[in-house]
């Protein structure tokens, strides 16, 4: 990993307010020092860490997503109820799950026309919209 990914990893983690650690600026460098928005699972980022010669455990990998979702800087989208993916483009916007692959990807956000949301319930209010396409490739 460059010294110019690790400062736009440390950079990423100052705009939020968190602490720069070792573990921290090593998986944010590996999630923004290229500059590209990427879709990880914690299992993806762990083999991405451990390929660049990291020693950080699984459950490090997913605490430090977790605080990376509580502070602003990930979206965490799931799917089928178990399997997160955590996304470096909060902006809201919709996804394709490729189901053969099971890959995250971003859809064109100005092609999705949602014309109205039903009412929340009562005491309630509507925090997000998830939308998740569901793809499978033809036969």
């Amino acid at each position: 990993m460059s010294e110019q990914e690790q400062e736009v990893g440390t950079r990423w983690l100052a705009q939020a307010g968190l602490r720069p650690t070792r573990q921290r600026v090593t998986l944010a460098s590996l999630l923004v020092g290229d500059g590209q928005d990427r879709h990880v699972t914690a299992e993806s980022l762990f083999e991405a860490a451990k390929g660049q010669g990291e020693a950080v455990s699984l459950a490090t990998v997913y605490n430090t997503l977790r605080a990376f979702c509580d502070a602003g800087l990930l979206q965490e989208v799931t799917v089928d109820g178990s399997k997160s993916y955590f996304d470096t483009n909060t902006h809201d916007h919709p996804h394709f799950f490729w189901e053969d692959d099971s890959k995250l990807t971003d859809a064109p956000s100005e092609q999705l026309v949602i014309a109205q949301l039903p009412d929340a319930p009562d005491g309630a209010e509507i925090a997000s919209v998830d939308v998740v396409i569901r793809l499978r490739r033809k036969s």
